[in-house]
């Protein structure tokens, strides 16, 4: 089939031609079946297909499609959405603002700080990933990423991430600090609770702004719904996507009302979505909260990351970096990685790589993997290390 009409992001692409998929299961044109260990990079929590997310879709598709730019219409399945998900998180956070993707809830989140301080100075962290629209990127930490597009935001300061010393940078002059709570693309990287207490602290005491980028490690992928639980701390704004949609393109931003009521005057609409709060995509998106919900899926999570832990075990394996399940593999450089990833696809086994951590491959299987299936990834992906050694 010819693709030539379609962007490339990439002179490399994974290259398989999708058929269909099922619960943890790619399949191409052929039929080859593929184990998805990487969920769609962490958005396919629930995996492929679920019954209860098609229901939802097609149930919301029969009433109506986009109806108006988010904010004017009172529908329905947005407010359900808004509800259940603020009703699993703590109080202040309390009201959503939905929008396209994780990139855009990041870009919001920034104005919406900015808004509310009249402050300017943004503080984020090295190896940072937020998105790849300007605003986004000027918050990464990936220099590789950002030359060719210079200028970016302006006052952006970078600091050492888990570096408790360099928490100083936050001062009075600054708006927010943004922050993944776990580092997903420099390679799943977890500081430590004091840090993050520190952290906290330092914000409060500047009034500052802390935006927590939940956009990879929430809704279970940690073991917990959102990854500041592990830290007993809780941000002002949070920024989520991926696995929020159930598979369905959708992001938000969740904050307190007080705090959301800033977008609507000086200016009135501070900021504006055409699709965003699509009923469709939020109708995908309150089914797969309900799931999560229902199913008790969250609470397994850490016993699956821990038996995958257990049977990972390599000489090629430098170091295995994980919380739930999101795991960072590291080798000796990113030669062996390409080996070892290209020789698990070839055996129907799909891991991928990290943009800033050349070194590791990435796995984060559907939250719904069952141990037999673990067993039998880790069985390939041993095999493949064997070989490549």
């Amino acid at each position: 089939m010819n693709y030539s009409s379609l962007a490339k992001t990439s002179p490399y692409p994974f290259e398989i031609e999708i058929k269909n998929a099922d619960g943890i299961y790619i399949y191409d044109k052929n039929n080859t079946q593929y184990i998805d260990l990487i969920s769609g990079i962490a958005v396919s929590n629930l995996g492929h297909q679920n019954e209860r997310i098609k229901s939802a879709i097609k149930n919301q598709v029969d009433k109506h499609l986009h109806v108006m730019v988010y904010g004017e219409y009172y529908q329905s399945v947005q407010n359900d959405l808004s509800n259940t998900l603020c009703s699993i998180l703590p109080k202040g956070l309390d009201v959503l603002y939905p929008v396209n993707s994780g990139t855009e809830a990041n870009e919001a989140a920034i104005k919406l700080a900015k808004r509310a301080t009249g402050r300017t100075k943004i503080i984020a962290f090295k190896g940072a990933y937020h998105g790849s629209t300007h605003g986004s990127l000027s918050v990464s930490g990936n220099e590789e990423k950002k030359y060719a597009f210079r200028p970016l935001l302006p006052d952006v300061f970078h600091i050492e991430f888990n570096n408790i010393n360099e928490l100083s940078e936050i001062d009075s002059s600054t708006a927010c600090v943004i922050i993944e709570p776990i580092q997903g693309d420099a390679g799943v990287r977890i500081p430590s609770i004091e840090f993050m207490y520190e952290l906290r602290k330092r914000c409060h005491e500047n009034g500052v702004l802390l935006i927590a980028d939940e956009i990879q490690s929430g809704f279970g992928r940690t073991g917990k719904w959102f990854a500041f639980e592990h830290f007993n701390i809780q941000p002002d704004i949070l920024t989520i996507g991926k696995a929020f949609g159930g598979g369905m393109p959708i992001g938000g931003l969740v904050s307190s009302r007080e705090l959301m009521q800033l977008f609507t005057e000086n200016p009135k609409l501070g900021h504006i979505t055409t699709f965003g709060g699509h009923p469709v995509c939020c109708a995908a998106a309150l089914a797969s909260i309900n799931i999560l919900n229902d199913e008790n899926i969250i609470q397994d999570v850490e016993a699956k990351g821990l038996l995958f832990e257990s049977l990972l075990t390599h000489n090629l394996i430098k170091d295995l970096r994980r919380v739930g399940l999101f795991f960072a593999i590291e080798m000796e450089n990113s030669v062996v990685v390409q080996k070892v990833v290209e020789g698990c696809k070839q055996k129907g086994v799909l891991s991928f790589w990290f943009l800033s951590c050349p070194e590791s491959f990435r796995i984060a299987p559907p939250l719904i993997i069952n141990e037999e299936q673990i067993r039998r990834s880790c069985k390939i992906i041993i095999e493949v290390m064997n070989e490549v050694s």
